[in-house]
């Protein structure tokens, strides 16, 4: 019986409409597979189309796409062509190349486009992307069962050929924690057979920016990770794991535990913007790294003292595993040494001039007070106050317009340029003495910074 599914963006289904009829005018079958054809059966409207064409050779798929469209091929190991700026990628049949080992970096495959389409979806990586369907005829495959196990919020590898992408796992991790699903055994003893060494880290990286960006329960998919026996690559947080925490404060458990709750917390709390909550789900992730190097058990208290500070050395390692980019460090780090100063500056109803210096450190005061909400919510069954020092902190920082950004110096080098001093160390010296000033709130303008210089001048000559 055909199955009938309603794109509801006309553009999508304009765009899906064409690439099929073209298809089909060429001797081809399209296939909606992966990603949208699992949105489509679960009742949820694809944002991307996801494309298997079966019955043209390569080079005239290429040939087709480009008389209309800008086409980019991509995957050194999957043939995938994209079409600039449209959202959608269209991939041909393909199998290992004769003789070729599997869980290889940098794998290689050749194209079969005349691979019967249950063929293709074996080597597709879970049932619950394991369908195919045809927008033609409405045909809808599901030789694996993708179907029943979405219904049964069950997520199992659809064959044996799962090991030939070894980051099949980190793709679990994160499906799992997204559509909140329980992984099968079979699955799981499948995973723990796999090793991500030698991955390219770029790879490493989409899936946790996934993980942390799509996850509706990201603690179902850290609980896969350990059952993979994965967090062996994950050093910093297989750390986690038996560290204590004082019962009082933490009623909850151990440090892992109560990194599961918080970034379930977080994960409730996402802003849709997708760089923000990137680091925030980075910063809550890594946020006490530094327990288990500082924790301290007397027999009376567990202690933890400067876990803030001593995090960075394993969020830095941690980081590097999976990307080079300086200013994902440069914005996550400071989340971590500073995520218990929305909470001290509280209790101590701290100056302005203590808020300016703490947006000096951390860019962004309103992506802290994320990650310390997070970590003062994680704590069940400690019930949740609404964490007013978020609330405090928040508001101070935006009437000192430094929520969003550090404070900028008044005082430049060219001004004092202009008053006479010349570059050096005495013009350095004093520039960090205007600026110190200006965060105690002695001037708040560039006049009355002048001001302050000239004074210092008159002083030091």
């Amino acid at each position: 019986m055909p199955t009938r599914f309603r794109l509801e963006d006309p553009a999508l289904a304009g765009l899906l409409r064409r690439l099929e009829e073209r298809v089909r005018g060429m001797g081809g079958r399209t296939w909606v597979v992966g990603g949208t054809v699992r949105d489509l059966v679960l009742g949820r409207q694809p944002r991307d189309l996801d494309l298997e064409v079966t019955g043209l050779p390569a080079g005239q798929l290429h040939t087709l796409l480009s008389e209309q469209y800008s086409v980019q091929f991509v995957g050194k190991a999957f043939t995938v062509f994209k079409l600039q700026g449209l959202p959608v990628d269209i991939s041909i049949p393909s199998r290992l190349h004769t003789g070729e080992s599997t869980s290889i970096p940098g794998l290689l495959r050749q194209t079969d486009p005349d691979m019967p389409i249950d063929e293709a979806l074996a080597r597709r990586d879970f049932t619950i992307n394991a369908m195919a369907w045809d927008p033609d005829t409405r045909e809808l495959r599901d030789p694996f069962n993708g179907r029943e196990d979405l219904a049964a919020g069950r997520l199992r590898h659809a064959s044996h050929q799962f090991v030939e992408d070894p980051l099949r796992v980190l793709r679990g991790m994160h499906l799992a924690a997204r559509f909140e699903l329980s992984v099968v055994p079979e699955t799981i003893a499948l995973c723990r057979t796999l090793s991500q060494e030698g991955q390219p880290s770029e790879r490493l990286w989409e899936e946790w920016k996934k993980f942390l960006l799509l996850s509706r329960k990201p603690s179902l998919g850290l609980h896969f990770l350990d059952q993979c026996g994965w967090l062996r690559f994950y050093p910093e947080l297989a750390a986690l794991q038996g560290c204590p925490q004082d019962p009082r404060w933490h009623p909850e458990g151990d440090v892992w535990i109560h990194t599961l709750h918080c970034l379930d917390w977080f994960a409730a709390e996402r802003t849709g913007h997708e760089r923000d909550d990137l680091i925030v789900g980075l910063g809550v992730l890594c946020h006490d790294f530094g327990k288990p190097a500082t924790t301290k058990d007397d027999g009376e208290h567990i202690t933890s003292r400067g876990h803030e500070s001593e995090g960075t050395g394993p969020t830095k390692t941690f980081l590097e595993r999976l990307t080079n980019q300086p200013d994902v460090m440069d914005d996550v780090i400071p989340l971590v040494q500073c995520h218990l100063r929305p909470r001290a500056l509280f209790d101590v109803q701290a100056s302005d001039s203590a808020i300016r210096r703490l947006a000096r450190q951390v860019t962004r005061i309103d992506r802290l007070v994320r990650v310390a909400r997070a970590d003062h919510a994680g704590r069940p069954p400690k019930l949740f106050d609404g964490f007013p020092a978020g609330d405090w902190l928040l508001t101070r920082a935006t009437a000192l317009a430094v929520d969003r950004q550090g404070p900028l110096p008044l005082v430049m080098g060219r001004h004092l340029l202009e008053l006479g001093v010349q570059p050096g160390p005495d013009m350095g010296r004093l520039l960090d003495d205007c600026f110190e000033a200006q965060l105690d709130g002695e001037f708040s303008t560039l006049e009355e910074g002048l001001a302050y210089a000239k004074s210092k001048l008159s002083a030091l000559y």
